[in-house]
C-alpha cells in the first residue's frame, strides 16, 4: 500500500486480492459503463457517514457521469460495537453525535443512545441487505429514510416494526422485504460486505475506494469526511483529465427529486450560505412548494406534492 497525499487528505493507493466482477449480490452493470467505480463502506449508525451525504450529492449531480457508487457495511462497525448495556458507552455516543452535529450541520440527536438506544444493529445491516434486493435505487431510498428515522427521530432502526415503517416510507415492496429481512441471502450479502471490507483493510467509516475500468489496476482509499474538491480531484487523477461538471438543476426540481433534504445539503449543492438558503426556502414556503421541519440541529424541507 502506497500512501499518497490530496491536500490534507490522506489517499492509499493499493491493490486488492479481491475481484470486482465476482462479488455476488452486486447491482448489475449498466448498459452505459462509467469509467469510475465508488464503494462506499458506511456504519449505518455513524454521525460521520451521515455527514457525507451533502457531499455526495453534489458529486452525484455534477459528476455522476463519471462513476457508479456502491454502498457496503464495513469497517470496523464501531458505532455497532458501543451499543452495549454499559451507561457510559451510551453517554460517550451521545456525546460524540452531539458534537458531529453541531460541526457538520448534519443534524442527528444524541439523546437517543440514553432514550431510546438501538439494542440489534445487527438487524439494521440485513435490512439494508434486503432492501438492496428490490435494486440500487430502492436500496438508497430506504438506506436514506433508516438515517432520517434515526438521526432525526430518534427511532430504534432495530426493531421490526420500525424497519417495516422505513420501508414503506421508502416505497419497496413491504411483503418482498420482510421476507427477505431475515433471510439467508441477507445474511450472505452482509457476510460479502464484511469480506469485501476486510480485505481492502477498511477499518473505519465512511471510507470510499474508488476504482477504474481497469479491475487489475490499484484502487484509491479515502477515510473520513473532507472538502468536495478533493474528491473531485481523485477523479479527475483517476481519468488523467479535467472533468466537464453538470449544473446543478433548479432548486425546485432538487427538492422535488429529493423530498426532504437538509439546509445543509442544500448549501453544499448550490455553493449557498445557510443565510442564502434560508432566503431562498422562505421564497418556497410562501408559495406553499415546501414546509419547514425543523430538528435539533438546523432545519429539513420537505417538498409539498
Amino acid at each position: 500500500m502506497t500512501r499518497h497525499k490530496a491536500g490534507s487528505c490522506k489517499v492509499y493507493q493499493f491493490t486488492s486480492n479481491h475481484s470486482r466482477e465476482e462479488r455476488p449480490f452486486a447491482q448489475q452493470r449498466p448498459i452505459f459503463k462509467k469509467p469510475i467505480e465508488i464503494y462506499s463502506f458506511i456504519d449505518p449508525l455513524c454521525p460521520e457517514c451521515w455527514a457525507l451525504e451533502p457531499i455526495l450529492k453534489k458529486l452525484h449531480i455534477e459528476c455522476g457521469n463519471y462513476f457508479k457508487l456502491v454502498h457496503l457495511i464495513g469497517g470496523k462497525l464501531n458505532a455497532l460495537n458501543l451499543c452495549g448495556n454499559g451507561i457510559q458507552q451510551r453517554q460517550d455516543l451521545a456525546k460524540k453525535w452531539e458534537r458531529t452535529a453541531n460541526r457538520t450541520g448534519m443534524s442527528c440527536d444524541g439523546s437517543i443512545w440514553l432514550e431510546n438506544p438501538v439494542d440489534t444493529p445487527y438487524s439494521v445491516s440485513l435490512a439494508i441487505k434486503a432492501a438492496e434486493f428490490q435494486g440500487k435505487k430502492a436500496g438508497a431510498r430506504f438506506l436514506r429514510k433508516i438515517r432520517e428515522f434515526l438521526f432525526l427521530d430518534k427511532q430504534n432502526i432495530s426493531k421490526k416494526d420500525v424497519l417495516m415503517k422505513c420501508a414503506k416510507a421508502a416505497d419497496l415492496d413491504v411483503f418482498e422485504f420482510e421476507k427477505d429481512l431475515f433471510s439467508e441471502n441477507a445474511v450472505k450479502a452482509f457476510q460479502c460486505d464484511m469480506k469485501i471490507s476486510k480485505e481492502m483493510d477498511v477499518n473505519e467509516c465512511p471510507t470510499l475506494v474508488f476504482f477504474n475500468e481497469n479491475v487489475d489496476e490499484a484502487g484509491i482509499k479515502v477515510t473520513g469526511v473532507y472538502s468536495y474538491d478533493v474528491y473531485v480531484d481523485i477523479l479527475s487523477s483517476i481519468l488523467n483529465r479535467d472533468l466537464e461538471r453538470n449544473e446543478p438543476p433548479s432548486l425546485e426540481r432538487f427538492l422535488k427529486t429529493y423530498e426532504f433534504v437538509a439546509t445543509k445539503e442544500i448549501s453544499v449543492v448550490y455553493d449557498m450560505s445557510q443565510e442564502d438558503v434560508e432566503r431562498e426556502m422562505k421564497k418556497l414556503v410562501l408559495k406553499q412548494k415546501v414546509e419547514r421541519v425543523p430538528v435539533k440541529y438546523g432545519t429539513f424541507w420537505l417538498y409539498v406534492h
